[in-house]
């Protein structure tokens, strides 16, 4: 299905590019979330006479994903789970619990944009964790799993 990106997408293209994609990923994902349309000729219309307004909105949000990560960035968060005599965690510590700690800190981040490459931490000590804020913008926090008996 040939579809025009309404913003920039990550590993399909940017603002205005009309690339094609399979059926399901536009009809179930691109479609609904409004990051894309069909690329009929009454659609490049409507996109041609909105281009402005949709770049300027794209820069909007870069800005404040900048401004949000400049905030971010080399943060150090602490949080506490009960742990075994061998010092294994009992459970683990899933992006939920960042975002919460990172709520409770005062910084909204949504969970999805949490990037866990190993999966969820389950062991004591500082891990390096990436926050994807915007599809340019990524900010890097340590996480400081600690453990009490």
């Amino acid at each position: 299905m040939q579809i025009i990106l309404m913003e920039k997408v990550v590993n399909l293209g940017n603002l205005g590019d009309e690339v094609k994609v399979k059926d399901g990923y536009a009809r179930n994902y691109l479609i609904p979330q409004g990051k894309a349309k069909r690329a009929t000729e009454a659609n490049r219309k409507v996109f041609e006479a909105r281009r402005a307004e949709l770049e300027a909105a794209q820069q909007d949000r870069l800005a404040s994903a900048q401004a949000q990560a400049v905030k971010l960035d080399g943060l150090m968060l602490q949080i506490t789970r009960k742990t075994g005599m061998d010092g294994r965690l009992f459970g683990s510590v899933t992006n939920i619990d960042i975002a919460d700690a990172l709520l409770a800190q005062g910084v909204t981040v949504q969970r999805s944009a949490i990037r866990l490459p190993d999966g969820p931490l389950k062991a004591i000590g500082d891990s390096p964790i990436e926050i994807s804020l915007h599809t340019d913008v990524v900010a890097t926090i340590t996480v400081s799993v600690l453990g009490e008996h």
